[in-house]
Formats: structure tokens, C-alpha cells, sequence
């Protein structure tokens, strides 16, 4: 295939993204500091997250935007809280042509927009969604993985497809935008409800019936929202959704283990964000309005924004179980 693409972003997941298309495309992965681009451009290495890993030979570093103009489609790989700054610099840039690809999780805190909403209200075009149980440390070493995209655009649906396909990477791909992208944010809720769990050493059993019960709720969110409940069974919904609510490599686990055990974390002096805690609060707002009584976002809800004790909060929930 010859074709170039653009990502943005060169952290975890934003190496791992170029990682993974590299063997279908030409890669120009875009970082704001320049020792990170000479690293991989003299090295091919990124020493600051993967300094065990050789980068594919297709990718290139770059720290001007402005050397994305030629790219036929690009990767987001940054937080939500830039989304809409680094989107309107870009479209400046990038052809009327090129597609938008989101690997964001999370909602604009002042507009309650997701991130598609935001790179559609500002390109006047279709984005793509990219949600999965996409592990970084994984994908970079291109170990078997997968993920689900989305997008209105049959068409850039295909292509995006196509860019990221190999023998080790499956796609999924659906129109379901909603359902998509909110698979990947309500996972934010759920893995801090597993955390609080695990942090005040829930036994299993009852750890385990309340993730039951989450997985239900997404679904019943999905729907208000106009998504599909089937779409949560697919790799953005199901195997997201356990990644992050088991395993050490979700932050918002670790907020919620941390919250369990009593322990309050300063996101400013930590230097550490958890998109799930701006996510609390939106979806508690969303599901109020939708008047879905959601039982895993009321108990983050009170744990992590307001702070009440644990245990006091996980009996209230029981109860409703």
C-alpha cells in the first residue's frame, strides 16, 4: 500500500498505533519534543516508553504539524482534554481529504462532546472511532491484538480498515459511533468500580457480580444514548472493558484500587491524569438526564468526587444489587 499516514502523539499509544500500521503505510509520527524524534528518527528506537523495542523501518519522527499536509489519514493519540486544540490546528494543515482517527476515550469537559463530535464539528467531516483492549506494550511488540473502529462513512470506514489490518492485528468494523465510543468511555467508570473493589479486598464473588452488573448498565446507557447494545459484546465493549477492570495497565483501576484503600491522589502534584474522574461527573450528569439509574456510576460517583467512605458506598450498592 502506498499511502501516508500521520500520528499524533508519541507515547505509549500513539508509538504503538504507528507501530502497528507501519507494515501497511508510511508512518510520520508527530512529537512535540525534539529529542523524542531524534531518538527514533537516529535510533529507531523511542527510549522514553519502549527502549527495548526497534520501531518499524516505515516510521518516521516529526515535531512540526506542518509536515503532516500530505497525509491521507490521521491518528489522534492524545487526551481528551487537547482534542479540540491539536483538531483545529491540524485541519488547517491536512487536506479536505484525510481522515480523522480518535483513540481517545473520554468526553470535552465544558461541551459534554465526545471526541468525534468535537473532530466533526471542526472538519465538517465523518472521524473514525478506534476503541479496543488496546494494551501498548503489546501492540508495539505487534503481538496479537485487536480493536473495533466506527464511523458514519462506509467509505472511510473501509480505508481506515485496510491501513490497520495485519496478521496479528484484527479489526472490527461497525457504524455504530455511539456505541463505540461510549464502550470506551463508560469503561472508565467500571474500572474504577473494580479498583475500589479490589482496594477494599471485596471478595471475588461479590467483586465479580457487581462487574455483572456494570456490564448490563453500559448497556442499558448505550441504548438511551442511541447506540446499540450489541456493540458492547465486540472488542470495544466486552474486551475493553475487562482489560481495563483487571489488569495493572488501566490508570483509572489504579485510581479506583488507591480511592479503596482510602487514599486520595493529588492529579496535579502526581502529574498523573485519570480521564475516569472528569468521566464521573459527565456521566452522572448524562444518566440523570437520560433517568438511568446507573448503580457503578452513583458508586464512583460518590467515592471519587465526593469523596465518601468506601465500604459505606459498596453496601448502599449491594443492597440495590
Amino acid at each position: 500500500m502506498s499511502i501516508t499516514v500521520g500520528v499524533i502523539g508519541a507515547g505509549a499509544m500513539g508509538t504503538a498505533v504507528a507501530q502497528t500500521v507501519a507494515p501497511n503505510a508510511n508512518v510520520l509520527l508527530y512529537a512535540r519534543r525534539e529529542e523524542i524524534c531524534n531518538d527514533i528518527n537516529n535510533n529507531n528506537v523511542n527510549s522514553q516508553y519502549f527502549p527495548n523495542v526497534k520501531l518499524h523501518e516505515n516510521i518516521s519522527a516529526v515535531c512540526n504539524l506542518d509536515d503532516l499536509k500530505d497525509v491521507e489519514a490521521v491518528f489522534l493519540c492524545i487526551p481528551s482534554s487537547v482534542m479540540r486544540e491539536l483538531v483545529e490546528k491540524l485541519n488547517k494543515i491536512v487536506s479536505t481529504d484525510c481522515i480523522f482517527v480518535s483513540t481517545a476515550k473520554g468526553i470535552e469537559n465544558k461541551t459534554n462532546k465526545t471526541m468525534t463530535d468535537i473532530i466533526e464539528e471542526i472538519t465538517k467531516r465523518p472521524p473514525v472511532a478506534f476503541s479496543g483492549p488496546n494494551i501498548a506494550s503489546e501492540m508495539v511488540k505487534r503481538l496479537s491484538a485487536s480493536t473495533t473502529i466506527a464511523c458514519s462513512d462506509e467509505t472511510y470506514l473501509n480505508k481506515v480498515k485496510e491501513i490497520l489490518v495485519t496478521d496479528s492485528f484484527k479489526v472490527n468494523a461497525n457504524t455504530d459511533v455511539i456505541g463505540t465510543e461510549f464502550c470506551g468511555i463508560i469503561k472508565n467508570i467500571v474500572a474504577i468500580s473494580q479498583g475500589i473493589c479490589e482496594g477494599m479486598d471485596i471478595n471475588n464473588n461479590a467483586k465479580f457480580a457487581v462487574f455483572t452488573k456494570s456490564y448490563n448498565e453500559t448497556k442499558d446507557i448505550i441504548e438511551k444514548l442511541g447506540g446499540k447494545r450489541d456493540t458492547v459484546d465486540d472488542y470495544c465493549g466486552f474486551g475493553d472493558i475487562v482489560t481495563a477492570s483487571t489488569l495493572t495497565v488501566s490508570r483509572n483501576h489504579t485510581l479506583g484500587v488507591l480511592s479503596g484503600q482510602g487514599i486520595v491522589v493529588d492529579e496535579k502534584a502526581s502529574g498523573v491524569l485519570f480521564e475516569g474522574k472528569n468521566t464521573a461527573i459527565i456521566l452522572k450528569s448524562l444518566c440523570d438526564e437520560l433517568n438511568v439509574n446507573s448503580l457503578t456510576v452513583n458508586f464512583v460517583y460518590e467515592v471519587i468526587i465526593n469523596q465518601a467512605n468506601p465500604k459505606n458506598a459498596f453496601y448502599k450498592l449491594w443492597e440495590q444489587l
